[in-house]
């Protein structure tokens, strides 16, 4: 390093530890926490900057280099002399707040930050280790907000390196919160844990004991011997040696009871209607390496798509769940509680079974499976075991039916090929896929908390279908680029216009127009409200007024041309002779039997001089409301009818 170089470490690390000791006027107790912030040194920060403009270095990466070494000098310095736990060990995160302060002006790498703390996990027990992320946690949204692309490959080296340490069993808490500090810091739509060629994890091996099953080889007129065979080496043999097997209920206290050739021939069948007998509970000896033999099939899927692997998986599956279903039904029998019974339990020692035991069986974890077989029994019967089980079998089967042809249909349009599979299910596949997958559901909704339960699995892989979409289509982006601020604008103008009030029309929708009440009119009319008032439009008119108006429809009809004008005319016609009618029914009712249909209403207007006036005052009076007189004017006109004929004439 030149001269220059080493003058600029020199007074970078004095201002770094006038730095350190203002922190320590800040936070005398120690600790994480509170963070330290630019606006907390009161402009102490600006010294550096400063100094860095006045050029100290050559160049902008001489400075770095300057400055980088002089914090690894502190943080060497400190971390030699102090432990974790000491209360001095403060001048570590309080370094590091500094060094974020320096990276996001930016006085320094971005990445610099990360490199110490990858070396402080690196120098760190566990517990140490759980300390630094600490301090990491209460930092996360700080240290990612700027220039993140300069910084995550750190974060994933170092939190990889740290789960490398970590044991998946002992320090399972610890390893999720490794996990969502990344996930966090990580963008959602980020590639870089995305499985974009759709490997499976065939390391993943799960072994089991080998040791020979054991049956019962009979000898005739007495108890035969137990004779070793050969293990199984797949499920195919499995399934044969286990169908070689005596009943569970022929086998006690390691005995075999024999049966009879004579009580076979003597049972008697009375239901003829159950052709198909409910099938025997699977052995547990025998479903052993059934079993276990499954999870080969779990880690590497693609060796479904050979036919004699997926009919011994299938029955390997369904001889599972008919297993899973007996044990539950015994539970339930028994009550959950009880203890398990001593030929179960391959253990010497008692203990009783509590309630608070149970629970914490049900909600223990463990990464690995242990497969050893004196185990087997009390696996099977703990309810998360099975839960488990039976949620690997679900997503192998949801992994079954997005080979239909329906739902490889959905994934024709998507680019990225290498998850896309060539093989396409059978039509006696897909029955037998829906049916377990049915089943297995039916299995994990029954219990206090099932339905709970199996909505949250649910949720889970039906989530999952959508991330092996995007997966599919190339894992486009998912954040959506910012609206344009002249879009905003307009589309805000727009609201605001929708939104305003509006005024009032001067005359609102469906009124009318009043207006003609105040026309004065020309000279020598009324008034339009003096209009209204004539007596014309409150008093009812004579029969005679008709007379013209109807002769002049009549007329009006001779000389129509077209239907339409015929049509209008008689429609008008037929309200004026109604009126008619209506006006004539009330003084003029003997006159109506003169009335022929077709003919017209000329009688109606024919009466005697005279007697036309008392007509009409009887009508007045009627009028009027009194309706004294109709009596009266109903013998006057019978008079007129008996004295003076009047002769039929018709009107045109």
């Amino acid at each position: 390093m030149s001269s220059v170089g080493i003058a600029s470490v020199d007074i970078l690390t004095t201002s770094l530890k006038k730095l350190l000791e203002r922190s320590n006027e800040l936070k005398p107790k120690g600790g994480i926490e509170p963070a330290l912030t630019a606006t907390s040194f009161n402009g102490d920060v600006e010294t550096i900057t400063q100094r860095a403009e006045g050029g100290l270095a050559a160049n902008a990466q001489d400075h770095y280099a300057a400055l980088e070494t002089a914090c690894r000098n502190i943080f060497y310095d400190h971390l030699a002399s102090t432990s974790i736990d000491d209360t001095s060990f403060s001048q570590i995160w309080n370094l590091l707040d500094i060094v974020s302060i320096l990276s996001d002006i930016p006085l320094c790498e971005p990445g610099l930050l990360f490199w110490l703390v990858e070396e402080l996990l690196d120098g760190q027990t566990i517990d140490g280790c759980r300390v630094v992320f600490d301090y990491l946690d209460s930092r996360r949204e700080r240290l990612t907000a700027k220039h993140f692309k300069q910084k995550q490959l750190i974060i994933l080296r170092a939190c990889n390196e740290l789960l490398r340490r970590l044991s998946r069993a002992e320090d399972t808490v610890f390893c999720g919160r490794v996990f969502i500090f990344m996930f966090q810091s990580f963008p959602l739509g980020d590639r870089s844990s995305v499985n974009l060629r759709g490997e499976y994890h065939v390391e993943n091996v799960t072994v089991f004991e080998k040791n020979p099953l054991k049956h019962v080889a009979p000898v005739e007129g007495s108890v035969g011997a137990m004779d070793v065979d050969q293990a199984p080496n797949n499920v195919e043999e499995a399934l044969t040696a286990s169908k070689n097997l005596p009943a569970a209920d022929n086998i006690k206290d390691g005995s075999v009871t024999p049966q009879p050739a004579d009580n076979v021939a003597k049972i008697v069948k009375f239901d003829t209607q159950d052709d198909n007998p409910p099938e025997p509970e699977p052995d547990t000896e025998s479903l052993y390496p059934i079993f276990w033999s499954l999870q080969d099939v779990f880690s590497q899927p693609t060796r479904l798509f050979e036919t004699p692997t997926f009919e011994s998986f299938q029955s390997g599956l369904d001889l599972t769940l008919r297993k899973f279903k007996a044990v539950q039904q015994h539970q339930q029998s028994r009550g959950t509680s009880k203890p398990l019974s001593e030929a179960h339990r391959h253990l010497n020692r008692k203990r009783t079974y509590t309630e608070s035991d149970h629970q914490d069986l049900a909600s223990s974890f463990n990464p690995r499976y242990l497969t050893s077989r004196d185990l087997f029994s009390l696996e099977i019967s703990d309810l998360a075991f099975r839960r488990h089980i039976l949620v690997q079998s679900l997503i192998l089967v949801d992994f079954l039916l997005s080979l239909t042809p329906k739902a490889k249909k959905k994934l024709e349009a998507t680019s990225n090929k290498s998850v896309l599979y060539t093989y396409t299910l059978p039509e006696e596949q897909i029955k037998w896929a829906n049916n377990i997958r049915n089943e297995i559901a039916a299995y994990l909704q029954q219990g206090q908390e099932g339905k709970f339960y199996y909505r949250m699995v649910d949720t889970v892989l039906s989530r999952d279908k959508n991330w092996v979409q995007w997966k599919a289509e190339g894992c486009p982006l998912i954040k959506q680029p910012p609206i344009p601020s002249e879009s905003f604008i307009e589309s805000q103008k727009g609201a605001q216009k929708i939104c305003a009030p509006k005024r009032i029309r001067p005359t609102p929708m469906g009124s009318l127009d009043l207006n003609f009440l105040l026309n004065t009119g020309d000279e020598g009319q009324a008034h339009g409200l003096e209009i209204l008032k004539k007596p014309a439009r409150y008093t009812l008119p004579k029969v005679e007024d008709f007379k013209g108006p109807i002769m002049e429809d009549d007329f009006d009809m001779d000389m129509a041309k077209t239907e339409v004008e015929k049509e209008s005319v008689a429609v008008t016609k037929a309200s004026k002779m109604w009126r008619t009618l209506r006006l004539a029914s009330k003084n003029r009712l003997n006159l109506f039997d003169r009335l022929e249909d077709g003919v017209g209403l000329g009688p109606l207007f024919e009466t005697v001089v005279g007697k036309e006036d008392e007509g009409e005052q009887g009508r007045g009076e009627e009028v009027g409301g009194e309706g004294v007189e109709e009596k009266e004017n109903a013998e006057v006109n019978g008079a007129v009818m008996e004295a003076v004929p009047l002769p039929a004439v018709e009107v045109t």
